[in-house]
């Protein structure tokens, strides 16, 4: 009945008592009408039988015109629908939903020829006869292939100093040795020799012809070495790959490196393999990745491995299930074994995932800081039985190449987010202060890669709503509530600021571009909980609480729109702000919305490593799950074929 509403049946009740009509015929008839012709057209065609027309009423007994009562469709009957306002109509059109960022087809940049005869143009024709004059001047057909930067750097550097770096006399000198070896040692930093290849010329000659031949050798090695030694320094600095090429999820700064400087430092100091060292990132994560790099390459490959997707469930079986007892077997500890050690040897070589087993199950979970729910699934067959080596060979390099894109030193006091591992961190003067689970951006919705400063604590804060929920899940709802907003505490202003219902907004006027700020107001239901720490960047990142809790006890825990939800807010919040938890429970209570800004900025890491070291410097293990190792492993194989061969 709609907006005719109940007060106007009423009316007509009355009416009907005071005309004394009650027949029950009449009544039906006119209940027929109400239901099924508009609302306005049931109140008139109510009146018009009751006390209007009594011949139009005797007329109703005919079968034709009954089904006119009863159908609206009928001729007689058929009013003219009202039509649909322009908001209603565009409120039918569906609105392009906002994308998330995509994972690009990397492509390197081609190397360029190196050319002499570019240095040769620069010398000053009355400069003083050399041996490197000559050697230049001789050297023809040759094909040295380099970056952009570096091609650039040698041909600046050895025509404003046209003279040996790398050679003395007429051999290869101990600098050049020295860096040689570095070179050659490049697999130890996750880096691979192959791209910093440099072929010492052959042994001294015993003839004129054969000195030409080994003077234009030296010539060749001089200005190869000068070409993989920046290399080198570019890779060890700021990484092989430029992650924004990699994705719209990736954001750094171009890290500079002056290749022209590198190479005068290289010529002018007595220890440049050291200082070609130093340019790889120098804080204790990088370091411990080396180290684990080592170890894995040192150690035998695993002896149980498990399949990575292998599904168990209490009461069944799976052939992979004996694998599982036998690893939590092998790394019991006397504790662990006083307790289920005999339970373990009863059912160890079975497939069959008794009930009996569970409590081991859990243990071993726990034991791994794992929600002890007792199903064996990917996530618990990867914290106990592992990668093979190899794999976690390839996640430490690619965990090293991703820090190389971060500053060499990441800050005695910081906070480290480590997306693939779900965990943030507090470390002050170079000690974990604290660290908690998170829950970050889910696969369509990713918690982007970059590093910023935070600026400020917000309590009891404003949620406001990124435009992409506004399109994409809000609308929706919308269509089929306008008083949606409205009705679940939202804030809705105009571009002037101004603030409006959500009923009376045209919200699929503008396509996608919504000129309108929405806003969740603070309460024990917003989404960002009793705090938010902001660090203020392009994608709207930041930590945050949040009302649903019952997700970090979850061991996959990528369920946000990309902001990272912390654990323990009010612990990092007193840590950043190098006060107490009471205090910020304080200015919680206190209900109302304000800030308070840092002293000092602090760096926060947002970051994603599928391998990383905890407080003590072992290194863990993380699912690859935004598929990022898949991505960069693609590129960095782009960037050795675009290297190889003879570049």
């Amino acid at each position: 009945m709609g907006q005719w509403g109940t007060n106007k049946i009423g009316r007509i009740f009355m009416s009907m008592r005071r005309a004394k009509r009650s027949s029950v015929a009449v009544l039906s008839l006119a209940i027929g009408a109400a239901v099924w012709s508009e609302p306005a057209s049931a109140e008139r065609y109510l009146f018009d039988i009751l006390f209007g027309n009594g011949q139009r009423a005797q007329q109703q007994t005919a079968p034709e015109q009954r089904r006119q009562v009863r159908s609206p469709a009928a001729p007689s009957q058929q009013h003219s629908k009202p039509r649909r306002s322009s908001v209603e109509r565009r409120s039918s059109v569906e609105v392009p939903k906002v994308s998330s960022p995509s994972f690009y087809n990397y492509q390197p940049d081609a190397p360029v020829r190196v050319d002499p005869s570019k240095i040769e143009a620069h010398l000053d024709e009355e400069g003083e006869a050399s041996t490197f004059r000559e050697a230049l001047s001789a050297l023809t057909d040759f094909e040295l292939l380099a970056e952009e930067q570096i091609a650039a750097a040698i041909i600046a550097h050895y025509s404003n100093k046209p003279d040996f770096i790398w050679v003395d006399g007429n051999k290869p000198n101990e600098r050049a040795r020295a860096v040689l070896r570095i070179l050659g040692d490049a697999g130890e930093f996750g880096l691979s020799e192959t791209d910093y290849v440099v072929n010492l010329p052959g042994r001294a000659p015993g003839s004129l012809d054969m000195a030409a031949e080994r003077r234009d050798a030296l010539m060749r090695f001089e200005l190869t070495l000068s070409a993989r030694a920046l290399r080198y320094a570019r890779d060890a600095n700021t990484g092989r790959v430029n992650p924004n090429k990699l994705s719209g999820y990736h954001d750094f700064p171009e890290k500079a490196l002056e290749e022209s400087r590198v190479l005068r430092v290289l010529a002018d100091s007595r220890k440049p393999a050291n200082y070609l060292e130093a340019l790889h990132p120098q804080n204790a994560s990088y370091a411990a990745l080396v180290e684990e790099l080592e170890v894995l390459r040192e150690s035998p490959e695993k002896e149980i491995l498990v399949a990575p997707d292998t599904f168990v469930r209490p009461g069944a079986s799976h052939p992979e299930f004996p694998k599982i007892l036998r690893i939590i077997d092998r790394d019991a500890d006397k504790d662990f074994r006083d307790e289920y050690g005999k339970t373990l040897a009863e059912h160890m070589g079975g497939e069959t995932y008794s009930r009996e087993l569970e409590p081991v199950i859990k243990a071993a979970q726990e034991k791994h800081d794992l929600n002890p729910d007792g199903i064996v699934g990917p996530q618990t067959v990867d914290s106990l039985a592992g990668d093979s080596n190899a794999a976690r060979i390839e996640k430490v390099q690619l965990a090293l190449e991703r820090l190389r894109w971060h500053p060499s030193r990441l800050g005695s006091t910081r906070v480290m987010i480590n997306a693939a591992g779900y965990e943030a961190s507090y470390i002050e003067n170079g000690q974990e202060k604290l660290s908690m689970r998170t829950v970050v951006g889910k696969p369509s919705n990713q918690t982007s890669f970059f590093y910023d400063e935070i600026e400020y604590v917000e309590f009891n804060p404003y949620w406001g709503v990124p435009r992409s929920i506004i399109v994409n899940e809000m609308l929706p709802k919308l269509r089929r509530n306008p008083h949606y907003l409205d009705e679940r505490g939202y804030e809705v202003t105009n571009a002037q600021g101004r603030r409006v219902s959500s009923a009376a907004v045209d919200w699929w006027g503008h396509g996608s571009r919504i000129p309108y700020n929405v806003r969740q107001k603070p309460g024990k239901s917003n989404a960002l909980g009793a705090l938010k720490i902001m660090f203020p960047n392009k994608h709207a990142i930041y930590m945050h609480d949040t009302p649903e809790k019952a997700l970090f006890e979850r061991d996959t825990r990528a369920f946000s729109h990309g902001c990272v939800r912390l654990q323990e807010p009010r612990e990092m919040a007193a840590a950043v702000l190098g006060t107490s938890v009471d205090e910020i429970d304080r200015r919680v209570a206190q209900g109302q919305n304000s800030r308070q800004d840092m002293k000092e900025t602090i760096p926060v890491y947002v970051g994603y490593f599928t391998a990383w070291p905890d407080a003590s410097g072992e290194v863990d293990y993380h699912r690859d799950v935004y598929e990022r190792d898949e991505n960069l492993k693609k590129a960095l194989t782009k960037v050795e074929e675009m290297r190889s061969p003879g570049s």
